[in-house]
């Protein structure tokens, strides 16, 4: 009896923690005073576990366990473990089997590691290594297991001990440096490859982020350095260093760089080819800039070209008029331009999203305005065979251009009037009433005020267009714009024609200018093109253009002498010919006894002159009677 009590003494006082089990009914027998110690738990507590609840978190390793302990007699595990008091405690434990049971030699696995290593360094340092071949071992274990991987990866990657010293070197680091590992294991790789900063300046330990991150313990990276190479040369590197611990204490770093070289080629001549590109861009913008100063060509909107007064005036009115709904009626002769300002009031207002609706009032049989206007419905009139949408419906949220506002016919007038009042129509042959958005733009090359006053036009109507009236000039009121034109339209008609650029000399300019321009811009874009398809040379020429004396309207006596006569002259006689003729006719022009028979020329053909040089048929009337 007492060496059983002596043996229970031995057991309760055994320095490492012990458990004996009953593994067949599930029961912890007996436990030490180092297991109630370690697992900080009373005797009796412990006794009331069953032991799968002791080990509730692994009893699959438990079970793995026990049935080797009872095939071997004996085992150890390192797979175990308890949770308690919300704390989990890894154990290293010994397994004997007593009996029937079976005894737990139990230690803590983070306690039984730390006194391991402990036994290494002291074990080391008994044998005379220094604290660096402490730290070797420490980096020579993660080479090991590393080593296949530090040999496939192409970054190069080395280790540092606490001083700097390079514990392991990659076959990378040694490819990309030059440097061998038997150069750099032991030595402070900071001195042999990163001591020098890219300008030649000396890189102080202090300042090196690699010595910094096993100071600090943070990471630190670095996009843009230098690591020397053993043949002297600098090599462009990005690198990251890491810090590296054990049990809590900064024992080196892993630095894992990269040569940019390659990268920094690709950069340098990407800012050398961005420095050219700017350089050339800058060369085209003086260049464009001395053409356009050369031309002195200004587009304004949507392809009106012009620097005089006049057009600029007419800008700024568009400008003006156009963020509004307002109605414009553009005023001026034939071929100014007039449907190219009525698009540049609508492209610049809030309606041009929608397309500008056009409608040649002058190309629209008396018969068919209201139908063309307003649309038709199916059976309406004969010939209406299927529902129709007219120009104002199809113009709805958007602009409707009337070109030619003068020839609507006057049973019409109170119609669209009607319309633009009430924002209303009906279509056709249809009762029912439509809602309408639209804004009107008009033009006219006839003197409405004076139609009014004959009767041809509704007062009522022309205010309700005339809300914003915009001055289309003509070509002669406008010959400070000429050179532009000019230069615009051979551009415009080479293209199209594939020819080369065209010339026109200062002579062949100061001709143009000295011509009226009857029939305005459109009249010279068609002189332009067919001078253009007859010119031989790389030079046009208009000898052959009519050009008018600055004379004025009194009547020109005929040349009596039998000089010969410039072609102003000849001109001029050709005028007062004509003038003369339509007086003995009362000014009538067609048929028997007019002017053309009496000329011997085609009636289209006079009417063309007279046209060019405009000869006012009504105050040669005026002066017969």
């Amino acid at each position: 009896m007492a060496e059983l009590t002596m043996l229970d003494k031995l057991f309760m006082h055994t320095p490492t923690a012990m458990l004996l089990i009953d593994p067949v009914n599930n029961k912890i027998l007996k436990v030490n005073n180092q297991a109630i110690d370690m697992f900080n738990i009373s005797k009796v507590k412990i006794t009331q576990y069953t032991v799968t609840e002791f080990f509730s978190n692994c009893l699959e390793n438990l079970v793995n366990f026990t049935q080797q302990i009872f095939e071997q007699d004996k085992a150890w595990s390192s797979d175990l473990s308890i949770s308690i008091n919300n704390q989990v405690i890894h154990l290293d434990i010994c397994g004997n089997v007593i009996e029937n049971n079976i005894l737990f030699s139990c230690e803590n696995s983070e306690d039984s590691f730390a006194r391991y290593h402990n036994a290494v360094v002291e074990s080391n340092y008994r044998s005379g290594l220094t604290h660096w071949f402490q730290n070797e071992t420490a980096f020579e274990e993660i080479e090991r297991h590393n080593k296949l991987l530090l040999k496939a990866v192409g970054d190069g990657i080395y280790g540092v001990d606490a001083q700097g010293k390079a514990t392991f070197v990659n076959a990378a680091a040694e490819k990309i440096t030059g440097w061998t590992r038997d150069d750099l294991i032991g030595q402070k790789i900071h001195d042999v490859m990163h001591h020098t900063h890219p300008d030649g300046s000396h890189y102080h330990t202090h300042d090196c982020p690699i010595y910094a991150a096993f100071s600090d313990g943070a990471i630190h990276s670095v996009d843009d350095e230098v690591f020397w190479s053993k043949d002297g040369h600098p090599i462009p590197v990005e690198y990251k260093s890491t810090p590296v611990t054990e049990f809590g204490v900064l024992i080196g770093a892993v630095v894992i760089f990269r040569d940019i070289t390659e990268r920094k080629r690709i950069q340098t001549n990407l800012i050398e080819a961005k420095k050219e590109v700017e350089l050339l861009t800058h060369k085209l913008e003086m260049e464009n800039a001395y053409l356009l100063e050369e031309l002195n060509a200004d587009f304004n909107h949507h392809k009106i070209i012009g620097k005089s007064p006049q057009v600029k005036h007419m800008v700024q009115q568009i400008e003006l008029v156009a963020p509004t709904n307002a109605n414009v009626l553009i005023i001026g002769e034939s071929g100014t331009g007039k449907e190219l300002i009525a698009r540049a009031i609508h492209e610049e207002s809030d309606r041009k999203a929608r397309p500008l609706i056009r409608v040649n009032c002058a190309a629209i049989p008396a018969d068919l305005f209201e139908s063309e206007f307003f649309g038709h419905v199916k059976g309406a009139f004969s010939g209406a065979i299927s529902d129709r949408i007219g120009r104002f419906e199809l113009a709805n949220g958007a602009t409707i251009f009337l070109d030619e506002v003068g020839e609507i016919p006057i049973q019409l007038q109170g119609k669209l009037l009607r319309v633009l009042q009430e924002q209303q129509f009906e279509r056709v042959g249809d009762s029912k009433t439509r809602n309408l958005d639209v804004r009107v733009i008009s033009a006219t090359n006839q003197n409405l005020e004076r139609l009014v006053k004959e009767g041809k036009f509704r007062e009522d109507l022309y205010y309700r267009l005339n809300v914003f009236p915009i001055h289309s000039p003509a070509l002669r009121e406008r010959v400070v714009d000429l050179p532009l034109l000019v230069n615009h339209f051979i551009s415009k008609v080479c293209l199209q024609l594939n020819k080369t650029q065209l010339k026109v000399s200062l002579g062949q300019m100061k001709l143009l200018e000295q011509y009226s321009w009857p029939g305005n811009i459109r009249e010279l874009e068609n002189i332009i093109e067919r001078q253009i398809i007859l010119a031989k040379a790389d030079r046009i020429s208009f000898d052959e253009l009519i050009t008018e004396t600055l004379t004025t309207e009194s009547n020109i006596q005929a040349p009596t002498t039998s000089k010969l006569m410039s072609a102003i002259e000849h001109k001029a006689l050709e005028k007062w010919n004509i003038e003369q003729a339509l007086k003995s006719c009362q000014g009538k022009i067609y048929g028997a006894n007019g002017a053309a028979e009496l000329l011997g020329l085609k009636p289209t053909t006079l009417a063309s002159k007279i046209k060019k040089y405009k000869i006012n048929k009504d105050k040669i009337k005026q002066c017969l009677d």
